[in-house]
């Protein structure tokens, strides 16, 4: 309170001192002053100020008391002519400045709306030509078709999720899910691109139910399957496993790829980077281990990746405990 003070009334100090000088200045110069007590002065000049300095703290010090007791209404009461006008002004700056605040909030509700409704749009001819796909004779025109659709739909389905995760506790169902279904879905939906890259699945047992939402585990194991066909040597497998670590259920994939560069790791997780070998090419966005990673959060899934550069890549997903699913959501 004391040092509080003395910044907000330093300007008082200045003051004094400045008096001070000039007063000592006009005795000693002045003749007229010769048989007055300079020290006599300056006393009584100081006793003076600190008088009226230690009655202004003492003031200081009981409104604040006051005001720390006092509930928000009665403090407009108490507030002097130069504080209510500053507390206007603020009043009318916060109104002014939520206003704008409350319909950027609308015009991205807006947006977003509109955003999710041109991919549902874009969802539908996407449905149709998958259906046309599949009544092609079967050959390699049909294979690259196929391929450029997944690319396609993946995309899609990234901005799609990509709306829909800043209010993903709203759109959340937990249940318990059979995980060696989704992953049997998701290694399905990629058929077409492994057939033409030569890669294989190598899955072992997984019978094992798990409490978490199908559709987001599904997001985050596309995210992750697509990058290690994607990354994978031509005419190699990916490798799936299971493991428990201190009591919880892990998920291992392996691919056989390029790997990740060691400065690259402790970045993959950021939004739109893409690291060494995202620059080569033009298909990489970025954004796939940037949402996983955001949804693996919310599910209380861990997510861990370890690699080396020409052995491969190896992404953990540590699953929680029943429990933990229940503290994470209230229930």
């Amino acid at each position: 309170m004391i040092w509080l003070f003395l910044k907000e009334h330093a300007q008082w100090f200045l003051f004094y001192v400045l008096s001070l000088i000039s007063l000592n200045g006009l005795l000693v110069l002045d003749s007229g002053f010769y048989n007055v007590s300079i020290l006599y002065l300056n006393s009584v000049y100081s006793v003076l100020f600190f008088f009226f300095i230690g009655w202004r703290f003492l003031k200081d010090w009981s409104y604040l008391k006051r005001v720390e007791n006092q509930s928000f209404e009665d403090l407009d009461r108490m507030q002097s002519p130069y504080m209510s006008h500053l507390v206007e002004r603020f009043q009318r700056e916060y109104a002014q400045q939520t206003n704008e605040l409350n319909q950027m909030k609308i015009q991205l509700l807006e947006e977003r709306d509109d955003l999710l409704a041109w991919v549902h749009e874009v969802k539908t001819p996407l449905t149709a030509m998958k259906i046309m796909l599949e009544q092609m004779e079967v050959g390699k025109l049909q294979t690259r078709l196929e391929h450029e659709w997944l690319r396609l739909y993946m995309l899609v389905d990234q901005q799609l999720h990509q709306t829909r995760l800043q209010t993903m506790e709203q759109d959340n169902r937990l249940e318990r899910v059979e995980l060696r279904k989704v992953i049997a879905n998701e290694i399905r939906s990629l058929k077409a691109w492994c057939m033409e890259k030569g890669i294989g699945f190598e899955v072992e047992e997984l019978e094992l139910e798990i409490v978490t939402d199908t559709k987001w585990l599904s997001f985050i194991l596309r995210q992750i399957l697509s990058n290690a066909v994607k990354y994978s040597h031509a005419n190699s497998e990916v490798h799936i496993t299971m493991s428990q670590q201190q009591g919880n259920w892990a998920l291992h994939i392996r691919d056989c790829g390029i790997g990740i560069a060691p400065e690259d790791l402790p970045r993959i997780f950021r939004k739109s980077y893409t690291g060494s070998v995202g620059r080569e090419s033009t298909t990489a966005t970025g954004m796939g281990l940037y949402l996983a990673q955001n949804a693996a959060t919310k599910l209380g899934i861990k997510l861990l990746v370890n690699s080396k550069v020409d052995e491969g890549s190896t992404v953990t997903l540590v699953f929680p405990k029943q429990n933990e699913y229940m503290k994470l959501y209230g229930m």
